[in-house]
């Protein structure tokens, strides 16, 4: 959205540069200590480290998420980039590892992790002691958590998906997990009227599979990157579903309630990446797209205003 005067522009991102660079960082209080306070002030410290790794994680790793989670209310930004955090953790194991078997174990220990978070014992890990703290203060739906990291052991196997609906399974399974979590720290529940799947941005070769004989392409094109014909045919129709499910997330906007609109401030991401992708002739090679979107910020803080997305 573009305003007609530059002083507006240049108030509201002046705004949304205070909320990213300075608010997560703003410096604790120093106070004087007791003896008897010191065994509190070192579990303080622990908590602010653990909070800080998954910032800087998230931030990493998933910066369209960080941005987003950046337009949560205060008393939930924190769970919301554990949330994210883990997420991350979970999508970086297949390719971060050189066999399967370590991947498998690395899920493993998300998974009893988990189980632990839920039998209230708390972690020393931090990521997992900062879901421990989203946990007990939102009570989130376990089985979502498990959801994820199930879906992640069945990606480890690296097979093709066979049909459309097992590709939208996995976003189903991952991303719209993770979408009901974030729900569940702003307070709602209505799952069926978020019943969606969000593509990610960058999708395995493996998701690319069931369209590739369809278009004559081969897993090696987009290894090498190829910018041919055939290639891009691919992305469309991935691009083209995508659009669907951006288009069936948004006809029921107006039910949604204005507590729950940072969880769906992803589909504006999703919404700029399908822009320029469709902009670019759907060469997700070209070198546009391997750069941020400078005015991204701004979108995400004019919707977060206007309680839209």
């Amino acid at each position: 959205m573009r305003f007609a005067m530059a002083s507006s522009i240049n108030i509201k991102i002046g705004l949304l540069t205070t909320k990213i660079f300075l608010h997560i960082k703003i410096p604790y209080p120093i106070f004087i200590q007791r003896p008897t306070e010191i065994k509190c002030s070192r579990a303080l410290t622990t908590g602010q480290h653990n909070e800080q790794y998954c910032i800087d994680i998230v931030r990493k790793r998933d910066y369209e998420g960080f941005l987003c989670s950046l337009l949560f209310p205060e008393a939930v930004r924190r769970s919301a980039l554990a949330l994210r955090a883990f997420n991350v953790e979970l999508a970086q194991i297949k390719d971060s590892v050189s066999q399967k078997t370590i991947g498998l174990m690395r899920l493993q220990f998300w998974k009893s992790a988990v189980e632990d978070i839920y039998r209230d014992d708390h972690p020393a890990q931090p990521i997992s002691a900062e879901l421990w703290r989203a946990v007990r203060k939102h009570t989130l739906t376990r089985r979502w958590m498990l959801r994820i990291i199930s879906e992640r052991e069945k990606d480890m196997e690296d097979k093709a998906y066979r049909n459309l609906q097992e590709l939208e399974a996995y976003g189903e399974n991952t991303q719209s997990s993770l979408l009901y979590l974030l729900l569940e720290t702003l307070g709602e529940l209505w799952y069926h009227q978020a019943h969606f799947s969000i593509y990610q941005q960058r999708v395995t070769d493996n998701a690319f599979s069931l369209f590739l004989t369809q278009h004559g392409a081969s897993q090696e094109d987009f290894i090498r990157g190829s910018r041919d014909l055939n290639v891009r045919d691919v992305v469309y129709d991935i691009a083209s579903q995508a659009h669907v499910h951006l288009q069936n997330a948004r006809s029921f906007s107006k039910n949604v309630p204005h507590a729950a609109m940072p969880a769906f401030l992803q589909t504006v991401v999703l919404e700029d990446y399908l822009r320029r992708v469709r902009k670019v002739d759907f060469d997700v090679f070209h070198p546009s797209l391997q750069k941020r979107y400078p005015m991204l910020p701004l979108q995400l803080y004019v919707r977060s205003w206007k309680k839209i997305y």
